[in-house]
């Protein structure tokens, strides 16, 4: 098992956190939810009043496509933008409105919105025992794009049956012609899984959102507006990747999360909102010409066999999202739902490195025969092409921090520091500007490797000789802790046998130990790409001559010419 070395908090004190916006460009209108944490935000819709919320406060903003929001957080402020599924707006709230936040759900609110912005997997439902209630006499075989993933052929007289969803969310004006009648086949298993994810950006950045709200209604041309793209271009990166056009992508991830939505207990009605139908009929249609069966009648057969239910992490997302428009219509204090049963995911790759957070509980990391342990306050990057398993304790929750491409950091392994809880309010505040579109208006996503690297660079000087005695470990530690602070600790404060104990047990009196640590970090930062000038000022250097001239008495070059000496060396 690997593990971490026993560093156990976060290199000085988190960064300031600022202020941040809303942009409405980046995200579709949609119900949203804006919980504050910490701080203070404020609310605007065009015509409408103005909510300003403080800690514990949220407020519930309705979908509508002709109002503009305008969200703004002050500085020091964490507020969880939550975004119901599209199709949530007729159980909302019909107009922006305030409400108070019990105490009890704050982590739950957190644990939604992790939900909402990480991967769905399939875990928690059988694809198998759904798969044995379409294993029948008539059922229909899929189109032959379900089945294989190849270039599209062109579509046979029975793909009739598949309207766009732009038809289903009319109402279902032009109604399907029966089916022919087809030789006796069932569909495979895999055709009930999500359809092939595209790998170009833009194509893919559709794709997630479709798969976390399959309810979105956007034409294919606001989409490429959305994702910087062309109309054209997004349509032929899903036909050549996915070997679905992109109004077929989307139908089967629609049908997909139906299948999930109803296996969780809700009726045809509600699945349709859900999904993105604009009616019954036009949901029942798309599912029975796609599955052989009705939704009422595959809800009714998937219920009268044992051990066929449960919840997608999709559907429970959906729950959660019931239980949040409870908490706010009740004028009592409701109760927080239960948090999530334990939880992993399928083994894959991802094609970019990922880091991840662990805010509350536990989870691990498994990589071939090793695992990684995740324990609270744990950040593990995760290497892109390396097949892995993740999983989440009881109780437990983890926040996606942000990415990396592979050229810009070089990773073959996880890797893991600890953050101390003083930095929570700072990485939910991260997470958020990742994976959301409430940031600060010079966000850059490459930020988040930079804070990485300097909480590494302080574990890794860990590697200087640490002193046994408790006493003299605990100063030491409190030296980290406090490296970018101009003059760290001081010396005058600490007691001679402290001072005694680093010179016998480590070689060096306190003074060159505190310089030698500086030194290995200033290394590390200045090898992973930082600025000669913030290499200064995080190792506690107030001016960039005196950082320069104590490298180069401690390594024989000065900043610049290690860090060049290290590039040639990479190439």
């Amino acid at each position: 098992m690997a593990s971490l070395s026993s560093f156990s908090a976060g290199a000085g004190r988190p960064p300031a956190i600022p202020g941040a916006r809303w942009r409405p460009a980046d995200a579709p209108l949609r119900p949203l939810l804006l919980w504050v944490r910490t701080g203070t935000a404020h609310v605007h819709l065009d015509g409408g009043p103005t909510l300003h919320l403080k800690a514990g406060e949220g407020a519930w903003i309705p979908a509508e496509d002709r109002a503009e929001r305008t969200i703004t957080t002050e500085p020091g402020t964490v507020a969880f933008p939550l975004c119901p599924h599209a199709g949530v707006g007729t159980r909302g709230l019909p107009e922006l409105t305030r409400f108070d936040v019990p105490g009890d759900w704050q982590d739950w609110l957190i644990q939604l919105f992790n939900l909402q912005v990480t991967p769905f997997s399939g875990h928690g439902y059988s694809p198998e025992a759904i798969a044995e209630l379409l294993r029948r006499p008539g059922t229909r075989p899929p189109t032959p794009a379900a089945l294989d993933h190849g270039p599209a052929p062109e579509a046979p007289a029975t793909e009739e049956r598949h309207p766009a969803p732009e038809a289903l969310a009319t109402e279902e004006r032009h109604p399907a012609p029966e089916a022919p009648a087809t030789e006796e086949r069932h569909p495979a298993p895999e055709t009930l899984a999500s359809p092939t994810m595209p790998r170009a950006r833009g194509a893919r950045a559709v794709a997630e959102e479709l798969t976390h709200d399959p309810a979105l209604d956007l034409t294919v041309e606001r989409w490429a507006a959305r994702v910087l793209s062309s109309a054209r271009t997004l349509r032929r990166d899903f036909l050549a990747e996915t070997g679905l056009t992109f109004e077929q992508w989307r139908l089967h991830c629609r049908l997909g999360a139906a299948v999930e939505f109803l296996a969780a207990g809700y009726d045809v009605d509600q699945v349709a909102a859900l999904v993105g139908f604009a009616s019954r009929n036009g949901l029942t249609r798309a599912f029975k010409g796609r599955f052989g069966l009705t939704p009422h009648e595959f809800g009714r057969k998937l219920f009268a066999r044992p051990g066929c239910g449960g919840l997608t992490q999709r559907a429970a997302a959906a729950r959660q999202t019931d239980d949040l428009i409870r908490m706010m219509r009740e004028t009592n204090t409701p109760a927080a739902p239960e948090m999530l049963p334990p939880a992993s995911t399928p083994s894959h790759t991802n094609d970019i490195h990922v880091l991840s957070w662990m805010y509350r509980g536990s989870g691990y990391l498994d990589i071939g025969d090793r695992r990684y342990e995740r324990e609270r306050g744990v950040a593990t990057w995760i290497p892109a092409q390396l097949e892995h398993v993740t999983g989440l304790r009881e109780n437990s929750v983890s926040l996606p921090l942000g990415n990396a491409s592979t050229a810009d950091l070089h990773l073959t392994a996880p890797l893991q520091v600890r953050f101390s809880p003083a930095w929570d309010d700072y990485l939910m505040f991260c997470s958020i500007s990742a994976r959301s579109a409430l940031r600060p208006d010079d966000h850059d996503p490459r930020h988040i490797l930079d804070l990485f690297a300097g909480q590494v660079a302080a574990q890794r000087a860990l590697s200087v000789p640490m002193p046994t005695d408790p006493r003299a470990r605990a100063v030491a530690l409190e030296c980290l802790r406090r490296i970018g602070e101009p003059g760290g600790t001081q010396d005058a404060d600490i007691r001679a046998e402290i001072h005694r104990a680093f010179r016998d047990e480590t070689g060096m009196t306190l003074a060159r130990w505190r310089y030698a640590a500086r030194m290995r970090i200033a290394r590390d930062l200045l090898t992973g790409g930082a600025p000669p000038s913030t290499v200064a000022r995080r190792t506690g250097y107030a001016h960039l001559p005196t950082f320069s001239a104590a490298f180069s008495r401690f390594h024989g070059l000065s900043p610049r010419e290690y860090q060049e000496r290290e590039a040639a060396g990479g190439r």
